[in-house]
């Protein structure tokens, strides 16, 4: 497993990171400690959860699998959405992060967090509250660096600009939606993050599970697949158009004696502002599988420009 900087920051992390979203919402505690033991196995050092997934117990079963293991890895958490129906119980004001910060580190069973992360936009929040409460934390030493997840270019430009114009600590990763069927993060938020030293983290790098290679047209959908149980969601993700594109990918990759899933992880990779893909898992087969695949590819320059003309008549 390779070891990327996180960004501008000296923080180093795997190249291939679990995402936890899935911990307590489709596997309970034990199944959650077999997936987190093989990461841990195969050299996977960046966990990342939040406070709202798993009806918040993804971070309880986090800390509970890592163990004395946490000193060895890094954790990865974020603040930001609603808990529940409580207006006070959401958002990036002072009164929140504070309050919001404090439960995760009970839920996880440590004393610090190694990345903090701003989960969503909060128009109603001033930038300046924000970080400003993030930098006390720091300062406390209950948070080691901060993040955000989901701003657009500007915003990140914004956050960049009055972190550095008021001497606070500065955001050294964006986590965003990205995969080779939804590339919009790729227009502006990527160019931003490599203006401004920024670590992108992709979440949802398979296109919830249509670039494994158990998606094709013709084929029923996997029962204990997560698009089988989405409902009209899955309906629409699986749709003829999807399935096409991830056709024409599937034969690209394929002719070069690769699979669909090698591609999705070689083609994130290559990026520069790139520093780990985020990807979630159920099973112990599932981590083995992404880690072998997130290793097996790494595009040179005329596969880069092939793949650049398939993409772009997927458009």
């Amino acid at each position: 497993m390779q070891l990327r900087r996180l960004g501008a920051s000296g923080l180093l992390v795997s190249e291939l990171g679990l995402g936890c979203n899935n911990f307590g919402m489709r596997i309970g505690p034990e199944q959650a400690c077999a997936v987190v033991d093989a990461a841990y196995e195969a050299g996977i050092t960046l966990f990342d959860t939040a406070d709202v997934y798993g009806e918040n117990h993804s971070e309880t079963y986090l800390g509970a699998a890592l163990g004395a293991r946490r000193k060895d890895v890094i954790v990865a958490t974020k603040f930001g959405s609603p808990i529940d129906g409580s207006p006070y119980r959401r958002g990036a004001s002072r009164r929140w992060i504070i309050e919001a910060c404090e439960a995760s580190l009970r839920r996880l069973g440590t004393d610090y967090i190694d990345l903090y992360q701003l989960h969503w936009p909060d128009p109603g929040a001033p930038l300046d509250e924000t970080l400003r409460a993030l930098d006390d934390l720091i300062i406390q030493g209950k948070v080691r660096y901060v993040g955000s997840s989901n701003l657009c270019g500007w915003q990140i430009a914004d956050a960049d600009w009055t972190a550095r114009d008021l001497g606070l600590t500065r955001f050294v990763s964006t986590q965003n939606l990205l995969s080779l069927l939804e590339r919009d993060a790729a227009k502006e938020v990527l160019p931003a993050c490599e203006r401004f030293g920024v670590g992108f983290l992709p979440y949802f790098p398979l296109a919830s599970g249509l670039l494994t290679g158990k998606y094709r047209r013709g084929r029923a959908p996997p029962g204990d697949g997560r698009l089988a149980n989405w409902g009209e969601r899955g309906r629409q993700t699986l749709s003829d158009v999807n399935l096409d594109r991830v056709a024409v990918l599937t034969q690209w990759a394929e002719a070069r004696g690769r699979s669909i899933l090698e591609l999705a992880f070689a083609w994130l990779l290559h990026l520069a502002p790139v520093s780990s893909v985020i990807a979630g898992a159920t099973s112990p087969g599932q981590i083995l599988a992404n880690v072998h695949a997130s290793s097996a590819w790494r595009l040179d320059a005329q596969e880069v420009a092939d793949l650049a003309v398939v993409l772009g008549s997927l458009n």
